[in-house]
């Protein structure tokens, strides 16, 4: 059930998140601290720092390292996967007709 619900909280950051990862960190953070309680304000914190000092986009460390916490590495993939499924399906329906 864990891994269903972090699925749906990252889909729906992915999905409405425009203008990258900083504009997504208040999005994460409601649905992490304020909503399902999966980390503190504190730990939010250190996975703001921790997530911009790693390569790669905010938005998707962040979600790797959430879904660690919570569901361990199976976790990990999950929240990952959910964050970047919305953008891997807009490419797919616009490639064919823009390319």
């Amino acid at each position: 059930m864990i891994y269903l619900k972090l699925f749906w909280s990252f889909l729906q950051i992915g999905l409405f998140s425009f203008g990258g990862g900083y504009a997504a960190l208040p999005l994460i953070e409601d649905q992490v601290v304020t909503i399902n309680n999966w980390l503190t304000q504190e730990e939010f914190i250190d996975l703001f720092s921790i997530s911009q000092m790693t390569p790669g986009p905010i938005a998707i460390n962040a979600a790797t390292f959430v879904g660690q916490k919570v569901g361990g590495f199976t976790g990990a993939l999950v929240a990952t996967f959910g964050n970047i499924l919305p953008s891997c399906v807009i490419l797919i329906i616009n490639c064919p007709l823009l390319c």
